[in-house]
């Protein structure tokens, strides 16, 4: 079995149009507060599953507290979301722009918890997908070792427990700051071009590199 890595880095993915809006609201909001300011924003997930997370799954570390009030990121790039974003044919997935307009922002996993517990705010990580009803959350970084580190790193994710331990999560509450985003992960250099034109009057500015192996 694969051990914790030392520095764990942690991935969101979004679509390119949203690269300018996230810098303008220094960071990426979670869903319940993207509603709750009615932002604009082209939206690659799952309706019903959002939903789920806005309505029915509590994160048990944090009581009173919703999935869907909390900003997730995966362990992993290429991740089974990108795989159903490049596949495009789920019914409950109304985007089928594929997988190039998709950027990976990464963060480092102690680098954010920190900045987190500096600040006072809510932090948890999951076994698996954090819409799940069966999902653990955890809020300890010890706790690390619950995740399955194979399925994180398999390229193959048939496999019913592969499958679920590779959307393992982490989420941070209300808004992951802008600043905190170390590296954006692109599919090839156009997209580079895009991000930086995107980025350019940002005053953090990640690194961008092109990364053909996060993709499908």
């Amino acid at each position: 079995m694969a051990s914790v890595p030392t520095s764990p880095k942690i991935y969101h993915i979004t679509h390119i149009d949203n690269l300018a809006n996230i810098v303008v609201n220094m960071g990426l909001v979670s869903d319940a507060t993207r509603i709750a300011r009615d932002l604009s924003c082209s939206l690659v997930g799952m309706s019903t599953i959002k939903e789920r997370r806005l309505k029915e799954i509590e994160v048990s570390c944090h009581p009173k507290t919703m999935v869907g009030q909390y900003v997730p990121f995966y362990f992993c790039p290429r991740s089974i979301m990108l795989y159903m974003l490049h596949m495009g044919n789920h019914p409950d997935i109304s985007y089928k722009g594929g997988q190039e307009p998709i950027v990976h922002l990464q963060a480092d996993f102690h680098k954010v918890i920190n900045w987190a517990n500096s600040n006072s705010v809510s932090w948890a990580f999951t076994n698996g997908n954090a819409a799940a009803h069966l999902t653990t959350f955890y809020n300890q970084s010890s706790k690390l070792r619950e995740i399955n580190w194979d399925a994180i790193t398999s390229t193959d994710f048939r496999d019913p427990k592969t499958k679920e331990g590779k959307q393992a999560e982490f989420l941070m509450f209300d808004v992951f700051p802008w600043t905190l985003i170390e590296k954006i992960g692109i599919i090839n250099s156009t997209i580079a071009t895009k991000v930086k034109t995107a980025l350019k009057s940002a005053g953090h500015q990640p690194v961008i590199s092109v990364e053909p192996n996060w993709y499908f």
